[in-house]
């Protein structure tokens, strides 16, 4: 009677035959090559850090995606390299989504958080304090750095209209985020309008103080998960996997903070930003993200006018007013819940978009 060891044994020789002699490209047909999409984002900012999250849990690939990142400095910029389609999808501020789709037929398809209190004017130690006692004199007559057409931009003036002033009351100077964090620091400076996690690292180098939010200033800041409108068209499909990979990293982010903060204190390394676990802590506790069922009702127009139509709208007509753009666009034209409804419609995207594990 054959032993049962030597009955395996026949059964494991067994075994390696016939999976010699199965078809070579039979185990290779069970794993389609993941689809190249090309992303854009601006680095080590906080609505961005779901792109990093999602490669390094591998939300990418089991959505059968391959991402080829493309990095900005700022929001113009990105969205000037549209037109040589160098990217397809990725976030951005609402204020050059706007551009975006004036310029280069940009859609906004979503948010990416609400931004209000991560755009506001710094003031250094001494400035702040005489902006304390009163804001309209302290400011008249000075100069502040900011980074034009930017959500910055439009948190300074909404906060210079708190305090009964215009841009014609004050002299802007148009610089980068890290040119007015280094003018500040070394004093050159006592004014600029910046967003987070620039003001942490303007706050912990330098001393100086949030003097007005744009949340403080009466403006709704959101931030624009955007596509260009041909790719969008062509392949609905993945921009709808996208944004669940986008939602994906959200909703585990916000169920596991302490993790989350771990990569996030490693995202802002590679761009270079360096602030506390506390400024850290502080970007999830002050910057309300959206799931799948917020996002929608954002969107939603079936009573008339959308939360995001009239939040864009007074955006475009802030940037009207600058000489940014000649005319207010209509919200409708470029803002779409086409592809978050293809999200909500799927049962796999939509349950992906919402697992918070």
């Amino acid at each position: 009677m054959p032993t049962f060891t030597s009955s395996l044994r026949r059964s494991l020789i067994a075994a390696s035959v016939a999976a010699a002699v199965l078809p070579f490209g039979a185990a290779v047909q069970a794993q389609p090559a993941p689809t190249e999409i090309r992303v854009s984002y601006q680095p080590a900012l906080y609505w961005a850090l779901p792109m990093y999250v999602a490669s390094e849990k591998g939300y990418w690939a089991e959505m059968g995606l391959k991402p080829v990142f493309s990095i900005f400095p700022a929001g113009v910029p990105q969205m000037a390299a549209a037109a040589a389609k160098s990217w397809a999808v990725g976030g951005t501020g609402s204020v050059p989504a706007v551009l975006g789709h004036v310029r280069f037929g940009i859609k906004t398809i979503g948010l990416t958080n609400d931004e209000s209190a991560g755009n506001a004017l710094l003031a250094s130690k001494d400035m702040a304090a005489k902006i304390a006692k009163s804001p309209k004199d302290a400011i008249k007559g000075q100069t502040i750095l900011l980074t034009s057409n930017s959500t910055g931009d439009y948190a300074v003036q909404s906060c210079l209209k708190k305090w009964g002033l215009s841009k014609s009351d004050v002299t802007i100077k148009n610089m980068g985020q890290s040119e007015i964090i280094s003018a500040i620091s070394s004093k050159n400076a006592d004014l600029g309008g910046l967003w987070a996690p620039n003001i942490y690292s303007l706050e912990e180098k330098a001393g100086a103080t949030v003097v007005c939010s744009g949340k403080e200033g009466g403006a709704i800041v959101p931030g624009a998960l955007v596509a260009r409108s041909d790719y969008a068209e062509e392949h609905p499909e993945l921009v709808a996997k996208f944004l669940a990979v986008y939602l994906r990293a959200w909703s585990w982010m916000n169920a596991n903070q302490a993790e989350a903060i771990v990569l996030m204190r490693k995202f802002y390394d590679q761009g270079g930003v360096g602030i506390s676990e506390a400024s850290m802590k502080k970007e999830f506790d002050t910057r309300p993200t959206f799931d799948l069922s917020q996002q929608l009702a954002a969107m939603d127009r079936s009573q008339g006018a959308s939360k995001m139509d009239g939040w864009f709208s007074d955006i475009a007509t802030f940037m009207k007013g600058t000489g940014a753009i000649q005319s207010v666009p209509g919200s409708a034209d470029y803002i779409t819940d086409t592809y978050m409804k293809r999200v909500k419609a799927d049962p796999k995207l939509s349950a992906f978009a919402n697992n918070s594990k």
